[in-house]
């Protein structure tokens, strides 16, 4: 009898200890799920109840502090993510190289410049520089210069890394961040020397890139409807070139110690199949406005293109195309050579 009863005792403890066993590596379980998904402040709130006996989840998960980028802003938009990302993009995309290069040289050389010609045309370097501008600009605060951008959104890096990453997008259409800073600054450099100017910031190519050409044309058209006095039209570009190995050039030079963005200036020849009878008048405003690059800012620009297009530049005597650095410049290099271009610019129309 006594070893009945001690044996019924044993099984007893022996199935206490079982259940107490299962009891523990289920409440194990439950925990290991709330740390696995939420982290260290889950486990915290599995275990505390509000005033009123309720417990409530936080309205905003945060992940650790060491998954949080450094720095990071509260606000930020669908465009500054994108430019954030390319930059601090994960140890494991791949990357690309950034080759810094001088683009003053090729074509044919012209005292300190150097220009590009394409066409069936021989130009007379000397005779027109030593005439006069086709436009004359007039001691008045009216807006003489009209600055838009048919590929509005074309944008640049936001650091110097020499390199960018496979996902590098550069196009934005955050004002402050795409090719309308460049026309600003050159804006900022003309009013500043008593030029009137008028910034067209309308997106030609947002939401689509084709037809560009079109919608600005439209705004250009509009614009010298509504100011007559307008003499001149830039249409501010940013260039791109990637080689063959996905190698981005970045045409840079140097002045005051400071980096800037080589910039090309582009004027059509019409070659009888084109609408384009102003296309004398723009070659030479192109040649004054090269020269005075060239003298002011040495090594500021790439050869000046000169080929058979329009790129409407046949709305008036003064309209040229110009290309400010590439994808691979960074904006403040754009930026920078914009305050140069309007200088440059400036001392062009004031000699009219």
């Amino acid at each position: 009898m006594k070893l009945k009863e001690k044996l019924k005792a044993a099984a007893c403890v022996t199935l206490s200890c079982l259940i107490c066993v299962f009891a523990f590596f289920c409440v194990y379980k439950s925990v290991g799920r709330c740390i696995d998904v939420s982290g260290t402040a889950t486990l915290l709130a599995a275990f505390s109840v509000m005033p009123d006996g309720k417990f409530t989840q936080s309205e905003k998960s945060e992940k650790p502090s060491s998954d949080k980028p450094k720095n990071s802003s509260k606000k930020t938009d669908e465009n500054t993510t994108k430019a954030v990302a390319r930059n601090t993009s994960k140890t494991d995309e791949k990357t690309y190289h950034i080759s810094e290069v001088d683009l003053s040289g090729g074509g044919v050389q012209y005292k300190n410049f150097s220009i590009s010609n394409s066409t069936s045309y021989d130009i007379d370097v000397d005779k027109m520089l030593e005439s006069e501008l086709p436009f004359e600009i007039k001691d008045t605060h009216q807006a003489q210069v009209l600055i838009v951008h048919t590929h509005t959104c074309e944008s640049y890096m936001d650091r110097d890394n020499g390199f960018y990453y496979e996902s590098f997008y550069p196009r934005t259409t955050d004002k402050e961040k795409n090719v309308i800073a460049v026309g600003e600054a050159i804006s900022n450099s003309l009013k500043a020397q008593g030029i009137g100017v008028v910034h067209a910031t309308v997106l030609h190519d947002d939401p689509s890139y084709d037809g560009a050409y079109d919608r600005s044309y439209a705004t250009i058209m509009k614009y010298l409807k509504k100011y007559k006095e307008i003499k001149v039209v830039l249409d501010i570009h940013r260039d791109s070139m990637t080689q063959d190995d996905m190698t981005r050039l970045k045409p840079t030079f140097t002045y005051n110690g400071k980096k800037a963005a080589q910039i090309m200036i582009m004027t059509g020849h019409d070659d009888s199949l084109l609408e384009f009878p102003f296309w004398e008048d723009n070659l030479n405003f192109a040649l004054k406005l090269q020269s005075a690059c060239e003298t002011m800012y040495k090594g500021f620009t790439r050869p000046l293109n000169f080929g058979d297009f329009t790129y409407n530049m046949n709305v008036n005597t003064g309209s040229l195309l110009i290309e400010v650095g590439t994808d691979a410049n960074t904006l403040d290099e754009a930026v920078r050579s914009g305050e140069m271009l309007g200088n440059a610019l400036a001392q062009v129309l004031q000699k009219s």
